[in-house]
């Protein structure tokens, strides 16, 4: 029997898509917009999420 790994979970904080482009309302010299990428601090940009056995949710001492 082959063990395959679960598929990744999807990130909730940004549903999947960690990296996104903002416009800055400025051009560049050759009139292209400039932009600033903004990544997903959940996630680190990877669009997904693993869940940890040992860290309780929703818990508080």
């Amino acid at each position: 029997m082959s063990q395959t790994s679960p598929p990744p979970r999807i990130c909730s904080h940004c549903d999947g898509f960690p990296v996104v482009h903002i416009t800055t309302g400025t051009h560049t010299p050759n009139g292209q917009r400039h932009t600033l990428a903004a990544t997903c601090p959940a996630c680190k940009g990877t669009g997904t999420r693993t869940t940890s056995p040992t860290s309780p949710v929703g818990v508080s001492a």
